[in-house]
């Protein structure tokens, strides 16, 4: 994993604060927090190998109000979950998962703006597509 550094923020306590370098990233950090929590481990702020900008729940708000909006409906939450927990997305090769495959990318491209405002993903400034990385 390459950062670009112009983006490393500090914070109160001067440790460095990195961002994810995409939202793919993010979300499967999301999945793995919520996994660890949801087996009982305890959360405390700046305590990672990594500081990150943002806790789980920050993300989750975000999740909660694009699907308030319809911008996130359930098939995006269900294939984000299942691929999610796989840690890996859908292969667009593979005749099953060419319709996740979709579905997951729409996810990711309809919360990338957000992550992007709230500095929780590094800012995408060529006009980075998604789809065209994969």
């Amino acid at each position: 994993m390459q950062t670009n550094q112009s983006h490393v923020q500090k914070n109160r306590y001067g440790h460095e604060i990195m961002p994810f370098d995409s939202v793919q990233e993010a979300w499967f950090w999301f999945i793995q927090a919520q996994q660890a929590r949801n087996e009982g481990a305890r959360f405390s702020a700046g305590c990672g190998i990594v500081s990150r900008p943002c806790e789980p729940v920050d993300i989750l708000n975000i999740l909660g109000r694009l699907h308030r909006q319809r911008m996130i409906t359930r098939d995006h939450l269900l294939v984000l979950r299942h691929y999610g927990r796989r840690q890996m997305a859908p292969d667009r090769y593979r005749a099953k998962e060419m319709r996740a495959y979709h579905i997951w990318y729409e996810a990711l491209e309809r919360m990338q703006p957000a992550l992007e405002r709230k500095g929780i993903v590094a800012p995408q400034s060529n006009g980075f597509s998604l789809m065209a990385a994969q």
